[in-house]
């Protein structure tokens, strides 16, 4: 019987050998669904909550009425291809660029690639509605807008959906650390304040 290590030496011996094929060919019976019978949109408003964000439920129609109200004072940058009608709402002068120097702007809104109901995870690859990955870290206040077919059961089926050569920013709740004596501090790295609107 060979060992793993004997079959990853012979292999590597092998002239004209494609490892990247061989590693492709390979069966896994990896687990891709822990709760495919849950209400993935009721689990993951729970645990986003957990990570203390702040979850709104709204419909399509309700969304241009209630985004606004969620801002504080000062500008938002409103990245190039979010829907327009989420954003409808918001007055131009409250608007920013993706642009603007982020150190003057209040917020951030922005929609998502993926979000997680098994970890209350967003995930942002930084494509149309989304803007650069900055735009997420340094305002102090930012707006995710998750349309309920976006929302996966876990992490495996989130995976399948993303671009691994895209830039990707898993978001768990608003920012914060218990570095120094174990007491919570938010905005630390990032938004302090984490608000998602659940379509």
């Amino acid at each position: 019987m060979t060992t793993a290590r004997e079959a990853i030496l012979a292999r590597l011996g092998t002239p004209g050998g494609d490892p990247a094929a061989e590693y492709a060919a390979l069966r896994r019976a990896y687990l891709r669904q822990h709760h495919p019978d849950t209400d993935r949109v009721s689990l993951f408003a729970e645990r986003v909550a957990d990570y203390r964000a702040i979850v709104h439920a709204v419909s399509e129609h309700e969304l241009p009425h209630v985004l606004p109200r969620a801002l504080r004072e000062g500008r938002y940058v409103v990245p190039d291809g979010l829907p327009p009608a989420w954003t409808a709402g918001i007055e131009p002068a409250r608007r920013a660029t993706e642009h603007t120097d982020l150190t003057t702007v209040a917020g951030v809104v922005t929609g998502c690639a993926a979000a997680i109901a098994e970890t209350g995870t967003l995930v942002l690859d930084h494509g149309p509605g989304q803007g650069r990955r900055a735009l997420t870290l340094v305002p102090d206040h930012h707006l995710v807008v998750v349309p309920a077919a976006r929302i996966t059961a876990d992490v495996p089926e989130a995976l399948t959906r993303l671009d691994p050569t895209r830039p990707l920013t898993f978001i768990s709740g608003p920012s914060a650390t218990s570095d120094i004596e174990l007491t919570r501090v938010e905005g630390v790295h990032g938004p302090r304040t984490l608000k998602v609107f659940l379509i």
